[in-house]
C-alpha cells in the first residue's frame, strides 16, 4: 500500500437504528430521518447487525482541529467510503463494521440532495454514510451508540464517528475571525509561503493564529484517500445526524423477538435456578489481559466483563494518546521556544558582526585614505625638493600623481626629469656656482690688470723718486769729498746703475 505523506481527521454525532425495544419513541423519530441513508438491512433477519448513518463532514467548512477539504475533493472521494471499516478511536485493529452507503445532504438540515447540486457551488453541504456495526463484536458498546439517540439519556450524543483521510499535498486558507466558510478564504499555493507558514498550524503545535489576528488552516488537495471510520468521544467536525430504519422493519423485529420470547419462557423457567447461578459467575469474572480470554472463559464470562476490559484498555489508550499528544506538544512548543531564541540570538550575532565588519571597513578606508594623503604630501614634498616648482606647476603635478601607485609614481618622476630638468635645483645650484665662478674669475682678471697698473705706476712714481733722491744723494757726497782726496767724477752710467742698485731699493707692504 503506497504511503501517503498526511493524514487528518474530520468527526462527527454519529446515530443509529433504534430498536422499539429500547425506546418506540426513539424509533419513530429515527424512521423520519435516515430512510434515504440508511443500508437495506434486514434487521428480522440479521438481529446482530445495528445500522447506523452519520454525517461524517461538512464539506467547504474548516474543522476543529484546522482541516477542511473543498467541493471537488469531496465529490471525488466520497464513494471511496464504502467498504472502509468502522473501528474504534481508529485502532484498525479493532474493527466493529463497516460503510456500505455514502450521499450527501445539506448543512444545517440534513435533507438530502444528490451530487450535481453540490458539485458547481462553495457553500458548506455534509458527505453523509451509512454502515452496519457488529452487535456481537461488543454488544455494549452498541447499546451505547443506541442511547446516544436518548435526549434523556446521560450518553446523549456521546458517541461519535470519526472519519480519518490520507493525503498528499495541501494549501493554507486565511479566514478573517471566527468565519470558517472557506468561500471568503484567502487561499496560499506558493510552496514557500506554505513552508514559511506552516508552523502556525494546529496540527504542527501552533495556535492557529497570525500576527495579523487572522486564522491559519488547512485544505487538503490532490490524492486523498478515506482510510475509515472510527467511533470516538472526542468529536472535531461540526457535523450531527440521526439516520435509522424505516418504521415498520423495527416494528417486525419487535414482533419476531415477542413471538420469540413468549415461546421460550416456558422452556426457560426450568433453567431459572442454573441461568441465575451462570450469571453470577460470569458477574464474578473480570478480564484483566488478553490472556484470561479464552475458548474456556468465554462460557462462563458476561458480555459486560469483556465490554468493561475493552473499555478499560480503550481508555487506557485514549489517556496514553491524550498524555503523548499534550507532550509533544509541551516539546514542540519548547523546542519551537529554543529555536527562537536561538534565531534571535543569531540575528544579534549577525547584526553585532555586520557593525564590526563596516567598523573595520570605516577604518581601514581612513586609515588608506591617511596613508594615502601622507604619500601624496610626501611626493608633492619630493618635487618641491627636486624641482623649483611654481604654484602652476604644483597644480598640475598634484592632479597627475593622487591616484599613482608606487610604479607609477616610479614611472612619472623619471618622464619628469626629462620634461622639466631645467628646472632641477641641484642643476640650477651648480649653474649658478659655476656663473659666480666664472664672475669670480672674470673679477680676479680684471682686478690683477687693475692692480699691475697701479704698481707699475707706483713703482715708476717710486723709481722716478729714488732716481731723484739718488741724484741728490750723489751731489751731496760730492760736496763733501776731503780736499786732499782726489775729486773724481762719477759718470751719468754709475750714477743710474747706484740709483737702481737693489740695495738702495726699500720694499713696502
Amino acid at each position: 500500500m503506497k504511503k501517503l505523506k498526511h493524514t487528518t481527521i474530520f468527526s462527527s454525532v454519529i446515530r443509529p437504528l433504534v430498536s422499539e425495544e429500547k425506546d418506540k419513541y426513539l424509533a419513530m423519530a429515527s424512521a423520519l430521518d435516515v430512510s434515504n441513508f440508511i443500508p437495506e438491512i434486514d434487521t428480522a433477519k440479521n438481529i446482530d447487525l445495528l445500522p447506523i448513518a452519520f454525517n461524517a463532514c461538512v464539506a467547504n467548512r474548516v474543522n476543529r482541529n484546522g482541516d477542511v477539504i473543498d467541493t471537488k475533493t469531496a465529490v471525488e472521494i466520497f464513494e471511496s467510503f464504502i467498504n472502509k471499516p468502522i473501528n474504534i478511536e481508529h485502532n484498525r485493529q479493532r474493527v466493529i463494521g463497516t460503510i456500505l452507503t455514502a450521499g450527501f445532504s445539506e448543512f444545517g438540515t440534513d435533507t438530502p440532495v444528490d451530487k450535481d447540486r453540490v458539485a458547481n457551488g462553495n457553500e458548506p453541504f455534509n458527505i453523509t454514510l451509512g454502515g452496519i456495526v457488529w452487535k456481537v463484536v461488543n454488544n455494549d458498546l452498541s447499546d451505547m451508540i443506541e442511547e446516544s439517540n436518548d435526549p434523556t439519556s446521560e450518553h446523549f450524543m456521546k458517541i461519535s464517528a470519526s472519519w480519518e483521510l490520507g493525503f498528499t499535498d495541501y494549501n493554507l486558507l486565511v479566514l478573517a475571525g471566527e468565519e470558517k466558510n472557506i468561500e471568503n478564504a484567502i487561499v496560499i499555493d506558493d510552496p514557500e509561503q506554505i513552508e514559511s507558514l506552516k508552523e502556525n498550524l494546529k496540527i504542527f503545535g501552533g495556535s492557529g493564529e497570525l500576527d495579523d489576528g487572522k486564522f491559519i488552516y488547512r485544505k487538503v488537495i490532490n490524492t486523498v484517500i478515506p482510510l475509515g471510520i472510527g467511533l470516538t468521544e472526542t468529536p472535531a467536525a461540526d457535523v450531527k445526524g440521526v439516520f435509522v430504519k424505516k418504521e415498520e422493519v423495527r416494528e417486525n423485529l419487535a414482533e419476531n423477538r415477542e413471538i420469540n420470547s413468549e415461546t421460550k419462557n416456558k422452556e426457560n423457567i426450568s433453567q431459572t435456578n442454573i441461568n441465575n447461578v451462570i450469571k453470577e459467575k460470569r458477574l464474578a469474572m473480570k478480564i484483566n489481559s488478553l490472556k484470561d480470554i479464552t475458548d474456556e472463559n468465554l462460557k462462563e464470562v458476561s458480555a459486560s466483563a469483556i465490554t468493561d476490559f475493552i473499555n478499560d484498555e480503550l481508555q487506557q489508550s485514549v489517556d496514553k494518546y491524550e498524555s503523548d499528544k499534550k507532550e509533544l506538544k509541551e516539546s514542540l512548543q519548547a523546542a519551537k521556544e529554543v529555536n527562537e531564541k536561538i534565531e534571535k540570538q543569531e540575528g544579534d550575532t549577525r547584526k553585532e558582526l555586520t557593525n564590526l565588519k563596516e567598523d573595520i571597513a570605516k577604518l581601514v578606508d581612513e586609515k588608506e585614505a591617511k596613508e594615502a594623503e601622507e604619500k601624496f604630501n610626501q611626493r608633492m614634498a619630493h618635487m618641491d625638493d627636486v624641482y623649483e616648482l611654481n604654484d602652476e606647476d604644483r597644480e598640475v603635478i598634484a592632479s597627475d600623481v593622487k591616484d599613482l601607485d608606487d610604479d607609477g609614481f616610479e614611472t612619472y618622476q623619471k618622464k619628469m626629469s626629462t620634461l622639466i630638468r631645467h628646472k632641477n635645483k641641484e642643476l640650477l645650484a651648480e649653474e649658478v656656482e659655476a656663473q659666480e665662478v666664472a664672475v669670480a674669475a672674470e673679477i680676479k682678471t680684471r682686478k690683477g690688470v687693475e692692480t699691475s697698473e697701479t704698481n707699475a705706476k707706483q713703482e715708476s712714481e717710486e723709481t722716478e723718486e729714488a732716481v731723484a733722491e739718488a741724484l741728490e744723494n750723489a751731489e751731496a757726497e760730492a760736496s763733501t769729498v776731503p780736499v786732499s782726496t782726489p775729486a773724481e767724477e762719477p759718470t751719468v752710467h754709475d750714477k743710474f746703475r747706484r740709483a737702481f742698485d737693489v740695495d738702495q731699493w726699500e720694499l713696502k707692504e
